[in-house]
């Protein structure tokens, strides 16, 4: 049969099942698309600094032994950790242990002198009253025991400068912290004032960054900031201002000097290595709608749009509106135009959209 001889109606019922199998194939014949949205929200407008320095720490030292000596034993090596008051290195005491004994050794002779002199005048002191022993005989007896004073006083004192010397034959840590360097073995001569072993304390780690004038004067003693280890960029760890050094550098860059210390000490945290101080600045105080940037969806021309969902009696429309973008951070973007507060704008679903598609919101959020 010709198909100039097909009944119209036949035709039409043709075209009418093609277009619902073409339908059925690429979406529901009702034509509306499943999206997600989120609700636009205004809020104070935060401004992110991200400033990059190197860790260093508050206590640093290189320790050397207060006499001079032979190193008779070292009993670190750098990476180990140490207590304050640990003995790191020790010196040959041999020769100063020696002199110890022998002032020890006057010094209970003088001791000794002394109580015999004490024990003469006591006894002097009984006989004179009986005029058995004349009274310039007690007088003399009282100087000798003086003398005998004096002498266990200076016999005491050598005993404890010799007693301190052979303390000064071990080298004990100043404080808590770790060996980063060692520069003596057992048998080198060393003297006081060289440094045989470098300690570097973990508990206070600082950040010092250089901060550019026109931002320096934003940051207070209460600014919100965290620390970001470069060893470890998902690690975020809160932190504080310590210091902020109202004169520049002198190099001519306008920068100031701002110190930064973790509030917790934490092992993420290694002098020398780089981190990043990450500082929330309150901008002019005024609010902004923030969405996320899934909801944008860019142009060839380098502009942005977004879609909202309007509610057109009983169906929900996709309305696409052209957007202004301002600051973006923390994965939100700052929408300076063409979203107000409250609106439900798509993030997800919106790369098939069109202006007008009847849509269903399958999970709003916020």
């Amino acid at each position: 049969m010709s198909p100039s001889l097909v009944p119209r109606y036949v035709r039409r019922f043709s075209v009418t099942l093609f277009s619902c199998v073409a339908l059925l194939a690429f979406g529901p014949c009702l034509g509306q698309s499943e999206v997600v949205v989120v609700r636009a929200q205004a809020s104070k407008v935060v401004e992110e600094l991200r400033l990059s320095g190197t860790l260093t720490t508050e206590r640093r030292a290189g320790l050397s032994p207060r006499v001079d000596g032979l190193v008779a034993e070292v009993l670190v090596d750098a990476g180990d950790k140490v207590s304050a008051g640990d003995a790191v290195l020790k010196l040959d005491a041999t020769l100063a242990m020696a002199v110890q004994r022998r002032v020890d050794a006057e010094a209970a002779q003088a001791q000794a002198s002394r109580n015999e002199a004490k024990r003469r005048v006591d006894e002097a002191r009984k006989l004179v009253p009986q005029q058995t022993l004349p009274k310039t005989e007690l007088e003399a007896r009282i100087a000798a025991l003086e003398l005998a004073e004096a002498a266990l006083a200076a016999a005491q004192a050598s005993a404890r400068e010799q007693d301190e010397l052979v303390q000064r034959h071990v080298l004990k840590a100043p404080f808590e912290g770790v060996i980063t360097a060692k520069h003596a073995e057992a048998g080198e001569w060393v003297a006081r004032g060289t440094a045989v072993l470098d300690l570097v304390s973990l508990d206070a780690v600082r950040l010092d960054v250089q901060a550019p004038q026109e931002i320096f004067s934003a940051l207070r003693d209460d600014t919100p900031v965290q620390l970001i280890p470069d060893t470890l960029p998902d690690t975020v760890l809160d932190a504080r201002i310590t210091a902020r050094v109202p004169v520049g550098g002198g190099s001519g860059a306008r920068t100031f000097l701002v110190r930064v210390v973790a509030s917790e000490p934490s092992a993420a945290l290694f002098p020398g290595t780089s981190a990043t101080a990450r500082f929330s600045l309150a901008g002019s105080g005024a609010s902004a709608v923030q969405l996320p940037r899934d909801v944008l969806l860019r142009h060839p021309d380098g502009g942005y749009s977004v879609f909202v969902v309007e509610t057109n009696g009983k169906q929900s429309v996709a309305s696409r509106r052209k957007v202004s973008v301002g600051r973006d951070s923390n994965g939100l973007v700052e929408i300076v135009a063409g979203v107000k507060a409250d609106e439900s704008v798509v993030t997800r679903g919106n790369e098939a959209l069109r202006d007008g598609d009847t849509v269903r919101v399958v999970a709003p959020q916020g």
